[in-house]
């Protein structure tokens, strides 16, 4: 996400800093290359317009164009303002005082809101909550039975009553949750489209049937600016309590991002980057201003990490590095909670610097290559994966052939293996290591 429109940044900012001293002019066409990248990301035209005449103002100030590094406090600006428009911190769900909490999910056909109940439920669930999901798309062919195969997938319940009327299905769930001590309820309702008098009404009459509820508009970031018409026609009908982003991670222009909260005046709750049901992410506005200028997202990384890993494990994985003792089934569980943190790219690109490197592409972040490694790994015996000195070459044929890999495949798998053994154990051990020009551990 935001892949283009970073790019288009950084190149504006490069263009700035090899100029050293700047003037007020240097610094307006400066910010023309902004305006004309926020322009190309699909951002809207109006949000467009206040940010850049509220960073140009700040900007030209004296203080600025006189001072040591002027490129680095307009980037400090724009990275200040672009806080402030995607919302100043994450906003979280708003429980009511009396359980269950309402949660209505709304917006057009197609936008995700099947698939991003089961999230929230998920996400939910981690946090000890009891969710039960309402289907009240009565329309749609087969909408109930995909409404309860992604609740399967996220071990929650389903509440249908068939073709039923879906004011009467929403109010029935919610009694049925009380019952049931289960808290909040997601109400899945129909696609709509923002034009259709009747779908408006029906789903204004959900909301209105409970005292108290949290309105969520699903939008998909791929809509671009028709994003931002169909959230200020819902938000004339619906009281907007927040947005939830779908697909953000197919969108490398990231307009709906930038502007929805701006145009519409409700704070993103979650963004959806990626098709599994844990991949909803709390919409923090810092550290995706951070990601747009491609400072990385170190806070992020952090807390996926604390998810994928087991702190009694990593313990005991540290101990086995300082002993020497790190093996093939470790090497393999090592690979499995990277790989449950997220893609590659994803991973990467939170680091600072890292993530845009120039001649970094897609193909660098293989996924395969780790399907690979985990193959040649399965296909050893347990013997061998806990002492890699016994694969002689007829072992390693034999592995290579159970893993329908070559031999120098497994060759590379074992290299990979005894360089990341070595380095953690250097790290583990207190010491520090030089990573092309940077260095790592060390106490």
């Amino acid at each position: 996400m935001f892949e283009a429109l970073t790019e288009k940044l950084q190149h504006a900012f490069r263009s700035l800093s090899s100029r050293g001293k700047l003037t007020p002019r240097d610094v307006r066409d400066g910010l023309k290359e902004v305006r004309l990248a926020l322009l190309e990301a699909d951002v809207h035209y109006q949000v467009v317009k206040d940010f850049i005449n509220q960073v140009q103002n700040e900007a030209l100030g004296e203080e600025i164009l006189q001072g040591l590094n002027p490129t680095q406090q307009i980037v400090k600006i724009v990275h200040e303002h672009l806080v402030r428009l995607l919302g100043e911190e994450a906003v979280p769900l708003d429980f009511a005082a009396t359980p269950p909490t309402v949660i209505i999910l709304a917006g057009l056909q197609g936008s995700g809101k099947t698939t991003t109940a089961g999230k929230l439920a998920v996400y939910l669930k981690r946090k000890g909550d009891r969710p039960l999901l309402c289907a009240t798309d009565v329309y749609r062919p087969a909408a109930i039975e995909q409404l309860r195969q992604v609740a399967q997938q996220a071990e929650v319940e389903v509440f249908a009553m068939g073709e039923n009327d879906p004011v009467d299905i929403a109010r029935a769930a919610v009694n049925h949750a009380q019952s049931a001590n289960q808290d909040p309820v997601i109400i899945d309702t129909a696609g709509r489209l923002h034009l259709d008098e009747a779908m408006m009404a029906e789903i204004e009459q959900i909301e209105d049937s409970f005292q108290e509820t949290e309105t969520l508009l699903v939008l998909d970031a791929m809509t671009g600016q028709d994003a931002i018409n169909i959230a200020e026609e819902f938000g004339q009908r619906l009281t907007l309590d927040g947005l939830i982003l779908t697909k953000l991670d197919g969108d490398a222009r990231g307009g709906a991002a930038l502007s929805a909260r701006a145009v519409t005046g409700a704070p993103i709750k979650f963004v959806g980057v990626g098709e599994k049901l844990d991949a909803l992410d709390v919409f923090h506005p810092d550290r995706m201003a951070q990601r747009i200028l491609g400072m990385g997202d170190v806070l992020t990384l952090v807390e996926k990490a604390q998810e994928a890993i087991d702190l009694e494990e990593a313990q005991q994985l540290q101990e086995k590095l300082v002993s020497a003792q790190f093996d093939l089934d470790d090497f393999r569980k090592h690979l499995r909670r990277v790989r449950g943190m997220g893609s590659l790219e994803q991973i990467v690109k939170m680091i600072p610097g890292i993530g845009q490197m120039p001649g970094l592409s897609e193909a660098d972040f293989d996924e395969s290559e780790l399907d690979i490694v985990e193959a040649v790994i399965n296909s050893m015996t347990p013997d061998e994966r806990g002492n890699p000195r016994l694969l002689n070459g007829s072992r390693k044929r034999r592995v290579a052939r159970g893993s329908g890999t070559s031999v120098q495949d497994v060759n590379i798998v074992l290299k990979q293996y005894r360089q990341l053994a070595e380095l953690m154990q250097t790290m583990a051990q207190g010491k520090s290591v030089q990573i092309g020009g940077l260095r790592l551990g060390g106490r």
